[in-house]
């Protein structure tokens, strides 16, 4: 890319992957751009001077917020309203990444971008007032909502489920909330790409507002563990029984939804990409994971 992009969000999983694709990015942590600094954000801002920004940031501890509620606003919607807004200003293209938890998985099919957004809890609803406040901000931004987000590296159910099978443990997983994985480098390809679409072409009005991008297909969290144990034998793993539960057999602070699949039409009209298949991302993501120690 010839413009100078900015990524937010080093130190997470999808702005590593970031970094990666594009090299050339400046990507700043939270030592440059705290959100839970928000006075970091115009001087980091104005420093690197973008062209374009990507913000990969956010406060994702979903159980953690209910008793910090405050820090995850701070870093899901105040922060990246003041970014949005210093884009608008400065004529800039902003994407923001925002999340399935802004739905309360009641539907039964899966949600399109019109569907009224219905949180659980204090993450959901920060991730939601987030999304407001950066169109308020600027009404010509990209907001991504993804789920299920992982990657070769970092802390995410991938990794946590062979570290349990290493360590012995017993494996139940739930088996009744339903959605889409998306590995991180997968959705840091569409966004390039997308990036890669307003340079060529210019802005274009239908880009602006909110599109679903998630891995194309759906499973359970239990078949999900169950895929990752199939993939990790072809490496020599042991082969792993998972337990198949029910939500109320495993409580948490924060109630999930029941059925988050998003619905990607929108990804594929407007900007015509689809994320891969995620059994075939999922393939790709344990090639790199047994390529590198875990």
């Amino acid at each position: 890319m010839r413009t100078r992009l900015l990524v937010t969000g080093a130190s997470g999983q999808l702005g590593g992957a970031l970094a990666l694709l594009a090299p050339e990015a400046v990507v700043l942590g939270r030592a440059a751009m705290d959100f839970d600094r928000p006075q970091t954000i115009a001087p980091a801002f104005a420093t690197a001077a973008p062209g374009l920004v990507v913000n990969a940031a956010a406060y994702t501890r979903v159980d953690d917020a209910e008793r910090e509620r405050a820090a995850a606003f701070r870093a899901n919607a105040e922060a990246p309203a003041i970014l949005a807004g210093l884009c608008a200003r400065a004529g800039v293209p902003f994407v923001h990444v925002s999340t399935d938890y802004v739905f309360d998985g009641s539907k039964g099919a899966p949600y399109r971008e019109s569907d009224p957004p219905a949180p659980l809890g204090a993450y959901g609803a920060s991730k939601r007032a987030g999304e407001e406040a950066v169109l308020a901000c600027c009404p010509r931004a990209i907001i991504l909502r993804t789920a299920w987000v992982y990657a070769a590296e970092g802390r995410n159910f991938l990794r946590t489920m062979l570290g349990a099978a290493r360590r012995g443990v017993a494996l139940r997983v739930v088996a009744d909330q339903r959605g889409s994985p998306t590995y991180a480098p997968d959705l840091a390809a569409a966004i390039l790409a997308i990036a890669a679409r307003i340079e060529a072409g210019g802005w274009q009005d239908r880009f602006a507002g909110i599109t679903h991008a998630t891995g194309a297909g759906e499973t359970t969290w239990h078949g999900f563990a169950e895929a990752i144990f199939a993939e990790a034998a072809r490496y020599g793993f042991p082969p792993t029984p998972v337990t198949p539960i029910a939500t109320v057999d495993w409580p948490t602070p924060t109630r999930r939804p029941a059925d988050s699949r998003l619905d990607c039409t929108r990804l594929r009209e407007v900007f015509g990409l689809r994320l891969p298949d995620w059994r075939a991302a999922l393939a790709r993501a344990m090639a790199a994971l047994f390529a590198a120690p875990v």
